[in-house]
């Protein structure tokens, strides 16, 4: 196999990848109703079968990214897809719900084996002038899990029941599988021979685990103790591994690392400021505007489909320009998406809310893809499993934020009435203020993309040390 073969082989396995974890995401909340119907549960146990599947993935990106680093990144890329078309299968076998969220937990970890090493995969074989371009491509594939999902998730639970999405998903992790076990036979090893750090991802598993319940329970009382308890384990945490020789997560690199710490922060504000978007423009388009479930998914999907469009160019536009720039304007344009959804009304006109979606997708191409590449850019090579999985988790962390913020307004303004036409006011303030909240939010996230310094003269001097 040529080199160009081999590395058109090695980006189709790593965007086939990243387009099956958020195609999970997005079917399975589809196929929630028909889930719950089938096994008679009540909406609060229902949930965890979405929760899940994020807990578990988050808390496993940072150990599996510093165990990609010393076991080998095709090794546990190969076992994640394993793992994640075998427990796709096991769920048609699913005799009751905890089983099925059983199932859920191990395919978020292996959710998090792929992602994670999917980026460091590509990092480790494209090189700076080619790297943005890939990582575009990569991207797109992103999106178009999240914009395909839905369509496709509604077809298959209409037409074939709710276990027809887990055996397309599996049988695609078997596809990945086959390719990287049949075609990609390198191996990228950062480190030889060093201990692994058990204590350091046993406590970063508990505080972010902790961190992430308390926000899920928002705005619940005792979401305060977990919140708290994951702040204080998160100190700990940080301590424990600015002073061990070995650690799991190189803090360091927060710290002596403007550019990696820049771009991360710039990411985990992107995404709280934006993940709530298609959730609160779903119950407008539905609740407000009367559309049908299937209607207003056509509507949300001109967002994700510009994005996955203009994402390949965006990172093709970060080989040649300095990342920052095209991702600070892409934060920007995201800000006046979000400010034109701020004025939402029952009459508001749907090419007003194109125009504003047409915004979002722009600004989320213009962002991402040229992000990615600036964070892999940042660091040398022994750190790209830990880039990509801090990468991933700021990119949880954000989603979670950005929901949690989203309920919490809506307890606070609408307590436990269901929305309806006789509330629709208050109904439109609650999304209103939410969106007030998340452009003001992206545009503090400008000035931190912007600052982040120069990546491509820092990766320069990156591989010379």
């Amino acid at each position: 196999m040529t080199n160009a073969n081999f590395k058109r082989t090695v980006l189709f396995v790593a965007a086939a990848a990243s387009f099956l974890s958020p195609f999970m995401i997005s079917t399975v909340n589809i196929a929630l109703p028909a889930i719950g119907q089938y096994f008679r549960a009540d909406a609060a146990t229902l949930g965890w079968v979405a929760t899940s599947y994020m807990l578990a993935t988050a808390t496993a990106l940072v150990p599996v990214g510093k165990a990609a680093d010393v076991a080998g990144r095709r090794k546990v890329f190969a076992l994640g897809a394993a793992i994640m078309a075998l427990f796709n299968f096991l769920v048609l076998f699913s005799i009751n719900l905890p089983f099925l969220i059983i199932c859920r937990v191990f395919q978020g970890i292996g959710g998090a084996m792929i992602v994670t090493t999917s980026v460091a995969i590509l990092a480790s074989v494209f090189p700076p002038g080619e790297r943005g371009s890939a990582m575009g491509i990569n991207t797109a594939a992103t999106y178009l899990g999240l914009s395909l999902g839905p369509f496709l998730g509604g077809i298959l639970v209409q037409n074939f029941g709710w276990k027809s999405i887990f055996i397309t998903a599996g049988t695609l992790g078997l596809l990945v599988l086959y390719m990287i076990l049949r075609h990609i036979k390198t191996e990228w090893i950062a480190f030889e021979e060093k201990p692994f750090d058990i204590l350091g991802s046993f406590l970063y598993v508990i505080f972010l685990l902790s961190f992430m319940y308390g926000i899920f329970l928002i705005p619940q009382v005792k979401s305060l103790y977990f919140i708290l308890t994951g702040i204080v384990l998160s100190i700990v945490f940080f301590w424990y591994q600015w002073v061990i020789s070995n650690p799991v997560f190189n803090v360091r690199l927060f710290v002596d690392n403007r550019s990696f710490a820049y771009s991360n922060l710039a990411a985990l504000i992107n995404y709280a400021a934006t993940a709530s978007v298609a959730f609160l423009l779903s119950l407008y388009l539905q609740y407000a505007k009367n559309m049908s479930p299937q209607l207003a998914g056509l509507v949300l999907v001109i967002q994700p489909a510009i994005q996955t469009a203009f994402s390949p160019l965006a990172g093709r536009m970060s080989d040649r320009i300095e990342p920052r720039f095209i991702a600070s304007a892409g934060m920007a344009l995201t800000a006046l998406g979000l400010l034109l959804l701020t004025t939402l009304r029952v009459d508001t006109s749907m090419s007003y809310l194109a125009i504003a979606l047409c915004c979002l997708g722009f600004g989320f191409a213009l962002f991402c893809s040229p992000n990615v590449n600036a964070i892999m850019s940042s660091v040398s090579n022994e750190h790209y499993g830990i880039a990509s999985s801090s990468l991933a988790t700021m990119r949880l962390l954000g989603q979670t934020m950005s929901l949690a913020l989203a309920t919490a307004i809506f307890s606070i303004m609408l307590g436990k009435e269901q929305i309806s036409m006789a509330n629709i006011e208050v109904f439109l303030k609650s999304i209103n203020l939410a969106f007030k909240i998340s452009a003001i939010t992206c545009i503090v996230g400008i000035y931190f993309s912007y600052v982040r310094g120069e990546i491509l003269t820092d990766k320069t001097s990156n591989d010379s040390s």
